[in-house]
């Protein structure tokens, strides 16, 4: 499956799913493609980008987002919040909790989400922009997540390590780096840090 996660930067992944293809916020598209799902985090012009969305979206494709984001987009929308379940083309979906703990970018009570993506069985936990938050305990079975580790809006490769260990995936990846935040060297930290505790794949 990690060889079906392609990472397009900073928080944006492309995931083929058999015969789905699934982008996860699609921020700074450099090709036009054609997504049958879209998973949007939170309204932030780097993770929301009405533009971006447009370049991938087709009368088909069933975008999964918050409230907020929905107002800026267009087609087929399913809004969550996070603990909502859905199905979409046969794919299991789950919107967790995404938020700051010790900054104001993302503030619980905006109910911004990550996701949790079953794709036959495969569990992939995509963490949206958050910091180290206590229902990291209650995400189980994560095959491979996706985590920030830039810091300043979000969790630092210190923090992010901690979270992987507590979330204890089969592969770590790390995002939200290398663009308007973070660098290479965040990622390399954070596998570092878990060096012989949790396999990282830093994707390129």
């Amino acid at each position: 499956m990690i060889e079906n996660i392609h990472w397009l930067g900073h928080a944006t992944f492309k995931i083929i799913a058999e015969d789905k293809i699934i982008y996860i916020d699609p921020f700074q598209i450099k090709k036009e493609d054609q997504a049958d799902i879209i998973l949007i985090t939170h309204e932030h012009f780097d993770h929301c980008s009405p533009k971006d969305v447009e370049k991938i979206q087709k009368p088909d494709t069933i975008i999964v987002t918050t409230n907020d984001c929905a107002l800026k987009l267009s087609g087929n929308i399913k809004k969550v919040k996070p603990g909502d379940k859905i199905n979409v083309k046969g794919i299991e979906i789950e919107a967790v909790p995404a938020y700051n703990t010790n900054k104001k970018f993302h503030p619980k009570e905006n109910n911004w989400v990550g996701f949790i993506i079953n794709i036959k069985g495969t569990r992939i936990y995509h963490a949206g922009d958050t910091d180290k938050i206590p229902e990291m305990k209650d995400f189980k079975n994560i095959d491979i997540a996706l985590l920030p580790v830039s810091g300043t809006y979000v969790m630092t490769a210190e923090e992010a390590a901690e979270a992987a260990l507590i979330i204890n995936p089969k592969i770590a990846i790390p995002m939200h780096y290398g663009s308007i935040v973070g660098s290479e060297e965040d990622a390399k930290r954070f596998a570092d840090l878990l060096k012989g505790k949790i396999e990282v794949v830093i994707k390129t």
